[in-house]
This record gives C-alpha cells, structure tokens and sequence, in this order.
C-alpha cells in the first residue's frame, strides 16, 4: 500500500480507490480536510480538486458559527463538489454496536470510539 499511497500523494494516477471515516461528525472533516486546496499541498486530497470558490466556501463555513449559515455555505459547496465530480463516492460504511440487555450504562459516541466509564454488567 505504501507505493500505491505514494502515487496517489503525487498525483501519479488518472483514477483511485480510497476509504475515510469521519471521526467528529462535522462536515469539515470531509469536505475541507479531503478536498481543500490546502489538502492538495498536505497530502489528505488525493484528487488533487482545488477549486477556489469550493474553498472559499468551506474556509468560510469552517470558521461560522451561525449554524444555519454554516450549513448554507456547505450545501453550496456541495453543489460545487457535484458539479466537478472529483470523487465518484460508491459507499458509505454502516456501523453495528452488538449489544446484550445485560450490560448497562454504555452509550454509542459518535466519533465511534469506546468508552466504558460507568458500564456495568448486569447479574441475572
């Protein structure tokens, strides 16, 4: 993998496959993370998109705080991110929590990550 990561860091491809998972569940940490033109330079934005009305409008929404503006400047740059088509998105992962009625007190983050502070189980 690490040659196929190298060529893709470089450009050195006219098509690829890649995985990501969001860990903060902000739109941020796809559309500006991945697909920024300061990820060109970083190395996270392997389409090498950079698109500078895209940019300004995830640099803007990454720094709003209004939350009824930051989403208006993200869903226009979504319809930016259509349009140019740098990515052909084929999947999004689901994510299963096995749980038994016997363990309690364990709630699901949404940056999936597992924390067991205050579980307990349960003795029938």
């Amino acid at each position: 993998m690490g040659e196929y990561l190298k060529r893709m860091e470089q450009g050195e491809h006219s098509t690829g496959m890649m995985g990501w998972t969001g860990d903060n569940g902000d739109p941020d940490n796809f559309l500006n993370t991945l697909l920024s033109c300061n990820a060109v330079k970083q190395g996270s934005n392997y389409a090498h998109f950079c698109d500078q009305s895209y940019n300004d409008l995830v640099t803007q929404a990454a720094q709003e705080s209004d939350k009824a503006k930051r989403e208006a400047l993200y869903k226009q740059a979504q319809v930016i991110f259509k349009q140019q088509a740098p990515w052909l998105p084929i999947a999004h992962s689901t994510t299963y929590f096995p749980m038994r009625k016997e363990v309690k007190g364990y709630t699901v983050s949404p940056f999936l990550s597992h924390n067991f502070y205050r579980v307990e189980l349960e003795n029938n």
